[in-house]
């Protein structure tokens, strides 16, 4: 897992626009159950573990051009990492993708055109043929 004060070093080099990060950088020794949708957590919302593997197998999906994590203002504010979001880059249907990740297991509240957050650093490209998904919890 990225560190926090790697993530705040990167929002500076992009005029404090959080970093969006790669599946290994958020999941890989992440141990708090709270950084991703915290208010489901302790309330039927799978732990970070098979969220990070349902994640996996939605980038190795043809039409998935790549996943990163979107993360929460508040990573600014607080020693953690907060998510606020996920990020796909597809050309699949929204449908699709909640189906694929079984967004109503996952207690997501849908998926939405476009990032959840208004401002994050060093995105990667988005074919033309392709577009922004993100899951989203409330």
């Amino acid at each position: 897992m990225i560190s926090h004060s790697e993530v705040l070093a990167r929002a500076e080099a992009a005029s404090d626009a959080l970093p969006l990060l790669t599946i290994d950088e958020f999941f890989v020794g992440n141990i708090d159950e709270e950084s991703l949708a915290p208010n489901q957590w302790g309330y039927d919302r799978p732990p970070l573990a098979e969220i990070e593997q349902r994640l996996r197998a939605l980038a190795a999906e043809p039409g998935v051009d790549w996943v990163r994590v979107q993360l929460h203002d508040d990573t600014h504010e607080v020693d953690e990492i907060a998510a606020e979001s996920i990020a796909i880059c597809t050309d699949r249907e929204s449908d699709d993708i909640e189906e694929l990740l079984d967004s109503e297991y996952l207690q997501a509240d849908g998926v939405i055109e476009g990032y959840a957050i208004s401002d994050s650093g060093d995105e990667p490209v988005v074919p033309a043929s392709s577009r922004v998904l993100s899951p989203v919890w409330d």
